[in-house]
């Protein structure tokens, strides 16, 4: 099944912009796919997988191979594997501005952000564009399929099986690849077992506060080391941490990151959660629900938007709190019910940081006032509003 990634329009409009493009995101998340439709509107156009040993052997002599190809635009798929090349890459780059070519030379295509930006940040800076593919989001896979998206997540493979039983069987594969063949590739050797009970942790603090030192004593480990696992679950595309809002308000504030696995499928796979009646019983469906808004929610939002949460000592809190470049701020609470109401530390909250919108997201069919100036909004519509609005 193919599906319209919204990504696609910006991604063609980097290539033909920018010499370099690298498209990030974590693995089987539809990168090869969404780069070659992208690459059919440049003239010809080869592509490169590093892990297979064929392509690599091409590179043996990057210089001269690539030299040949100055013309078209070149795929280099999973490109953390030859770091070696980004030195070339940017000798190849300036070569052909030279020749007056300054725009679709390479899509560099990586499963995860460290490496890859760590390379090609000290050798192409001001050559290079990035882009960041998450998992099929809302709009994506279409409104009527919410439910399905939330309970499976959003890598194609899992959302399309033909059964709940094999979409959790891949999502598990999924996690023993990552855990035994993908991560080894990225830092020092892990234990597969720790880290494993390191992400199923995190699963269960789905929505929390992260408390490094309490992680790493439920896992055995010093301090330092749970945070290198945390950060390398982050690096991944695969945790996100977001980060609470600092603004001179009078108030102690909260200042801890919260942490959420990024993929709702992920979380329920993690913690052995096959069905729907399964997830509405399980403890974590309230937090489940909360990230998986909040992550549809920050990929329809234009980039120089930033997304924090906001919680004050005395109970002052805002789920998502949007941050425009000018101070203008959008202060939205995620419930998963059809009659929700708006808490205390909400409207608290409002009155520290004075929004120009308040907002609730909720599962409805349609919009409606809650009173205070707040709007309940169904996730699907706030999500198309953001993505309609400039870039």
């Amino acid at each position: 099944m193919m599906f319209n990634r919204h990504l696609l329009s910006r991604l063609i409009e980097e290539i033909h912009h920018s010499p370099a493009v690298a498209l990030l995101g974590p693995r089987q998340a539809g990168k090869t796919t969404l780069a070659r439709e992208a690459a059919k509107t440049m003239p010809g156009g080869i592509y490169l997988d590093l892990e297979s040993e064929r392509d690599r052997a091409k590179l043996a002599q990057p210089e001269l191979y690539l030299a040949d190809h100055l013309s078209e635009l070149v795929i280099l798929d999973e490109v953390h594997r030859a770091p070696g090349l980004f030195p070339v890459l940017r000798g190849l780059i300036d070569q052909a501005r030279r020749n007056g070519k300054r725009a679709g030379q390479y899509l560099l295509l990586g499963s995860a952000s460290l490496d890859l930006l760590q390379q090609s940040g000290e050798t192409l800076a001001g050559r290079i564009a990035y882009l960041e593919l998450a998992p099929l989001d809302l709009l994506e896979v279409g409104a009527d399929q919410a439910e399905t998206l939330w309970l499976r997540g959003g890598f194609p493979e899992s959302l399309t099986a033909p059964s709940q039983q094999r979409s959790l069987r891949w999502r598990d594969n999924f996690i023993r690849a990552y855990l035994e063949r993908d991560i080894p590739q990225f830092g020092p050797r892990i234990a597969a077992q720790t880290l494993r009970r390191c992400w199923t942790m995190l699963a269960h603090l789905q929505g929390s506060l992260l408390n490094v030192a309490k992680l790493a004593r439920n896992l055995g480990l010093d301090a330092k080391t749970a945070h290198s696992y945390v950060n390398l679950l982050c690096a991944l595309l695969l945790v996100r941490r977001l980060q609470p809002w600092h603004t001179n308000v009078g108030k102690r504030l909260v200042k801890s990151p919260k942490v959420y696995i990024r993929d709702s499928g992920l979380v329920h796979a993690l913690l052995d959660i096959e069905t729907k009646d399964a997830l509405l019983a399980h403890p974590v469906v309230g937090a489940s629900w909360e990230g998986f808004a909040i992550e549809n929610l920050l990929a329809y939002a234009p980039a120089n938007v930033q997304g924090y949460f906001y919680r004050t000592g005395g109970g002052a809190e805002v789920d998502l709190l949007l941050a425009w470049p000018g101070g203008k701020l959008w202060a939205i609470e995620i419930k998963r019910s059809l009659t929700p109401k708006v808490g205390r530390g909400f409207h608290a909250a409002c009155e520290d940081l004075m929004p120009e919108r308040k907002l609730l997201v909720c599962p409805s069919l349609e919009p409606f006032p809650l009173g205070h100036g707040v709007q309940a909004m169904p996730l699907a519509m706030l999500c198309d509003e953001l993505r309609q609005m400039p870039r």
